[in-house]
Formats: C-alpha cells, sequence, structure tokens
C-alpha cells in the first residue's frame, strides 16, 4: 500500500508489524538509529479522510511536518537523557555525547512485541520525564541552597518557598507562579511520553536499518568508554541518566542512614551532666547579646563589588567601637548550609552539631541536647529571652533553645510595612528589644538572641538607617518602603543583585554596631556572625560556606580569654583568620568562658 505523501511500501515482518522496504525514513534520536524521513500515513487513524486528503494534496508539506515533529522529539529525549544538574555544566560538549541509555532502548524495544513495546515506552517516557523535571529541582535547589534535590527531606521547603515568593511578589504573583510550575511538569511529562512513543513508531518501521544503526552505535559507545575519549572537555561515551539515577538512590539511602547515625550522635554532650554552677563562670554579671546576620558571608567581605561598600562599613565601625571604649575579634566559620535554611545555621551554632538537613534538625529539637543559649539558662544567672522577627506563628523550639520568653513577630508592635520578605527593619527590631527586655530593669542580666533579617533575599527594597528616636512604631518606614527597589527590578540581575546584597549587609551591620554604642554599657557583650552565604547568584557557583564571626565586649578581660583564637582584630577577619566549622564554636566558647566539660 503506498501511503499519502511518503511513497513507501509497506510490507509485513514476522511479528506483524508493518515494514517499510523503500523510502522510509531511518530511526533517529533516543530510539538510536540515523535520522531519515517519517511515513506520514501511519500517523492518525486510517479512517481520518480529511487527514489523508490533506497529506495527498499537500505531500511536501506533509513530509515537513513530519519530519519536523520527528526531529524535535528526538531533540527533546536527547536532552533529557544529557540534561546535568548544575547550572555550569550547561555546555555544547555535555549535548554532543553519546547516550549508552537509548542505545540500550532501542536494543529493547526492537525486540519487545508490540503490547510490551508500547507499555515498556509509556513508563519510560514517565520515567524520563520524572528524572528530566528532577534536575530542574536540581538546578533550582544548587542556585538557591548550593547542593541538589533530597527526595526524602526537600519537600517541606516547597511550603517555604511558597510563603517566600507570596512576600516577594504578592499572593497573586505567587499563585501565578505555582500554576505555572505545574503546568511545565505536566508539559514536560507529557511531551517525554509522546517523544519517546514517535520515536518507537520509527524503530519499528525501520526495523533493519534501527538495529544495524543500533549495534553500530553501541560499538562506537564501548570503544570511546574503554579509550576514554573525550569530546569539547567530557567523556564522548555517557551514561548520564544511568549516574542520575544512581545518585538519586544512594542519596536516599544515606539519608535514611544518616537519621539514625545522627540520633545516636545527638545523645553525646561533653557539657551534658555540667551543673549550671559550673558554666559560664566568666560571663557572670554580662548582658550577652548573640545576633545572626541573615545571609552574610564572606562574600560580602571578599567579593566585588560587595566588599568596597562592606569593608568600608567594617573598618568605620570598629572605629566607632574603639572610641566608645569597646574592642572587637573576628574569625570565620563555616555554615552547615547555603543560601537558604537559615534555621541549620542557627542550630548548629547553637547546638554544637552539624544540622545540615531537615531530618537533623527535628532530630535535635526534639531532644533536649544542650544548646549555648540552654547553658545561659541552666545557670540560672541569665534571664534569656528571644527577638525572632522572622517567626510568623507558633515556634515550639523555643523551650529546646532554652529561651525563657520568645517575641516572635506578632509581638514586637510594628505597624509598618514589610520590606519584601523580612518582617521588619533590623534597626526597628533592635529598638523593640530595647523597649520591651533590654531598657526595662532587670533583676538578673540578659542573654538575648536576636535575629536580624533585613539582608534576606531578594534585597529590595532596603530600610535605611534613621535616628533612634524616630522609629517609633515602625509606620516611619512606609515612605522608606515605597521610595525602595521593587524585587523583580533586583532579583533578576545578577549584578545589581550584588550591589543591593553588600547594602543590606552594610545596613544591618550598622543597625547593630550603632544599638550597642548608643545602648550598650561596660558590662554588654556581643556575639554576631552570618548564619550563611548568599544564593549562588550572589556569591557564585562553588563558593565557600564560610561566614564572619565577631565578638565585641567593653571589657577587656572578655576577649583576653580568646587570645589563643588567633582572630583578628577589629569586625572584619582577615583573609586567613581562622576558619572553624559552625559546630565546633559552642564548645571553645563554653570553655573560653569557665565552663567544665561533664558527659
Amino acid at each position: 500500500m503506498v501511503t499519502d505523501g511518503a511513497d513507501e511500501v509497506e510490507a509485513a515482518d514476522p511479528a506483524g508489524e508493518p515494514v517499510p522496504t523503500a523510502g522510509a525514513a531511518g530511526a533517529a534520536g533516543a530510539a538510536g538509529a540515523a535520522g531519515a524521513e517519517e511515513a506520514v500515513g501511519d500517523e492518525g487513524p486510517r479512517g481520518d479522510e480529511g487527514a489523508r486528503g490533506w497529506r495527498a494534496r499537500h505531500p511536501r508539506a506533509a513530509r515537513t511536518l513530519t519530519r519536523t515533529a520527528t526531529g524535535l522529539a528526538a531533540a527533546f529525549v536527547f536532552f533529557a537523557l544529557l540534561m546535568p544538574n548544575e547550572p555550569d555544566r550547561f555546555a555544547l560538549g555535555y549535548f554532543t555525547r553519546i547516550p549508552v541509555e537509548a542505545i540500550i532502548a532501542s536494543a529493547l524495544l526492537i525486540v519487545l512485541p508490540r503490547r510490551l513495546r508500547t507499555a515498556a515506552a509509556v513508563l519510560g517516557g514517565l520515567g524520563l520525564g520524572l528524572l528530566t523535571v528532577l534536575n530542574l529541582l536540581d538546578l533550582g535547589f544548587n542556585e538557591f541552597l548550593g547542593r541538589g534535590f533530597n527526595l526524602v527531606l526537600d519537600w517541606i521547603l516547597f511550603d517555604d518557598a511558597r510563603a517566600y515568593l507570596e512576600d516577594s511578589m504578592g499572593r497573586a504573583g505567587a499563585i501565578g507562579v505555582v500554576v505555572l510550575v505545574l503546568v511545565l511538569i505536566a508539559a514536560v511529562l507529557t511531551l517525554t511520553v509522546l517523544s519517546v512513543l514517535r520515536l518507537t513508531r520509527l524503530l519499528v518501521r525501520n526495523t533493519g536499518r534501527a538495529t544495524r544503526a543500533t549495534l553500530v552505535a553501541g560499538t562506537v559507545w564501548v570503544a570511546c568508554s574503554a579509550l576514554g575519549v573525550q569530546f569539547l572537555g567530557v567523556q564522548f561515551a555517557a551514561r548520564n541518566t544511568a549516574g542520575a539515577v544512581n545518585d538519586r538512590v544512594e542519596r536516599v539511602q544515606s539519608t535514611l542512614k544518616d537519621e539514625a547515625a545522627f540520633a545516636k550522635e545527638a545523645r553525646e554532650d561533653d557539657f551534658a551532666s555540667t551543673p549550671g554552677s559550673e558554666l559560664l563562670t566568666e560571663l557572670r554579671g554580662k548582658d550577652v547579646i548573640i545576633g545572626f546576620i541573615e545571609s552574610y558571608g564572606r562574600s560580602a567581605i571578599e567579593d566585588e563589588p560587595m566588599a568596597s561598600g562592606v569593608d568600608a562599613t567594617l573598618g568605620d565601625k570598629t572605629e566607632e567601637l574603639r572610641a566608645a571604649g569597646y574592642s572587637a575579634r573576628s574569625g570565620w566559620l563555616t555554615s552547615a548550609t547555603y543560601g537558604g535554611s537559615s534555621w541549620l545555621g542557627h542550630s548548629t551554632f547553637l547546638s554544637g552539631l552539624w544540622i545540615n538537613n531537615q531530618a537533623r534538625y527535628r532530630t535535635v529539637t526534639a531532644g533536649e541536647h544542650l544548646t549555648l543559649t540552654g547553658a545561659f539558662q541552666r545557670t540560672g544567672a541569665w534571664r534569656t529571652v528571644g527577638i525572632m522577627p522572622g517567626v510568623q506563628k507558633n515556634w515550639p523550639e523555643g523551650k529546646f533553645y532554652g529561651l525563657d520568653t520568645v517575641y516572635d513577630s506578632r509581638e514586637l508592635g510594628y505597624q509598618g510595612p514589610k520590606f519584601s520578605w523580612s518582617t521588619m527593619p533590623d534597626q526597628y527590631t533592635l529598638t523593640a528589644f530595647e523597649r520591651l527586655e533590654h531598657g526595662r530593669k532587670q533583676s538578673k542580666p540578659l542573654m538575648s538572641e536576636i535575629i536580624l533579617t533585613s539582608s534576606h533575599q531578594p534585597w529590595a527594597p532596603i530600610p535605611r538607617t534613621i535616628p533612634w528616636d524616630q522609629v517609633g512604631d515602625g509606620s516611619v518606614y512606609d515612605e522608606i518602603q515605597k521610595a525602595g527597589r521593587k524585587p523583580a527590578d533586583v532579583f533578576y540581575d545578577s549584578g545589581r543583585a550584588k550591589e543591593e546584597y553588600g547594602k543590606s549587609i552594610q545596613y544591618s551591620v550598622t543597625s547593630l554596631i550603632d544599638y550597642v554604642v548608643k545602648y550598650g554599657d561596660k558590662d554588654t557583650v556581643l556575639v554576631f556572625l552570618g548564619d550563611h552565604q548568599p544564593m549562588a547568584k550572589v556569591s557564585g557557583n562553588h563558593a565557600s560556606r564560610d561566614v564572619p564571626v565577631s565578638i565585641v565586649a567593653h571589657d577587656p578581660s572578655v576577649l583576653d580569654r580568646i587570645d589563643d583564637w588567633g582572630w583578628t582584630d577589629g569586625l572584619k577577619p582577615a583573609g586567613d583568620a581562622p576558619v572553624w566549622r559552625m559546630d565546633k564554636f559552642r564548645d571553645r566558647f563554653l570553655t573560653a568562658y569557665g565552663s567544665t566539660p561533664r558527659p
């Protein structure tokens, strides 16, 4: 029978499948065969006389459309098979390789009977589509968090992402993004299945050519793999998909094993049985502030264009502290997180445990492991408070951290506008702390944990410092917020994002140090640090996870006790200053200030 527009003659193979004997197109793309012209007559129901008539009247257009559709299907499948999951791997070399998965799939589809072949093609297409979606998630997570997507732990982060989008873009914009993402996922799955089915039909209509092409491709792949042949800097013989599947399986297994191992680790503590009378004896009588500055990372101090402004601010504030009788020492800590998930950095610093995923966080906060803030509470010599402007709902972790009182965003009295994700400016947060706790007469010294959020992405709009007596209830910030940049104007422009990020760090550091100079006294001790580096758009791909940490005190004896730490004088740590893992700080701090280990 002669098909419309393709001039090919059909015969029957022993399995009953139609096989072209002349003028047929060769198998192509993910099926592993050489591309050639596809028969049009098999693309729809045989009774579709309208379509067949159109093809008969316009054979050249029909052939062009068919070839284009087949070429796109092959390109889509090849892209999915070779797609990397890290942004800096998107280069021509990664897409000019031979994927072994295409060769194996072609061989399997050629020999399977029709019903099994169709089922295998659908399942294979779905599997490849799901892997493509996971690769896209990996790209996003690598861009924002510096790591791939964890199939076991990271589902909870989608709700945080939705809330972040709502804060940055408004409710309508967030809904639009969510709908767009769902449509994209459905489109990827659908197109992958349809593409694999189309290429499968091409294989069975050209069984002879497809078999020869598969054998040739397999031979070339084996030879290139054995010889280590490279093209444009990457291995020409690729097993990208198989490697990605294996990597995900190993990640899941590793995560499950880690949960059990960490539960045991969290029960061990060198200071677990230390009585309060033997904790922090060298800080008695001091008002201690532990402050976290959102996204304050090493990049802010060392990378342009942020460093010039941030370094100048650190220099100026060091001089202001000296003029007020304070001294400072600074070093580096390696955070357990990157680009986000600030609570992992906070819990790592305070617990002395490496909390680098959500499972570890849930495990440690459900237990009784001693935190740095909890050590102050155990002594009975301090009142412990938490100032948490980023917390917008109930926060049971406050008990784990040993905080007598927690003030969240609903209890700080703010009546001004939000600054994108940040519920209030840092200067207002510190003003509220002064009004609610520090400025009131206390029966005990204060130990305060304060989270500053103005430097949270997308770094627009950014508040500006104003006279402290004008802060009031925060309504003064209405005009400042309206005059600031819009998040969309900054977030999508890497250069501008870096500039605005640097300005946000300058604002947060300025607010904190100005507060100490204005409201601190001879008994004030400030420990402040960044929780993690900013996202890769600002810090760059594969940036370190280091963050600055500083201790500021009026009493010289406080800093004398850390002389052997090797930290740099002032608020800016030197490039060669010591770098510790963040989980090592708790024990070093407790030991330096008179605590006795008792496991």
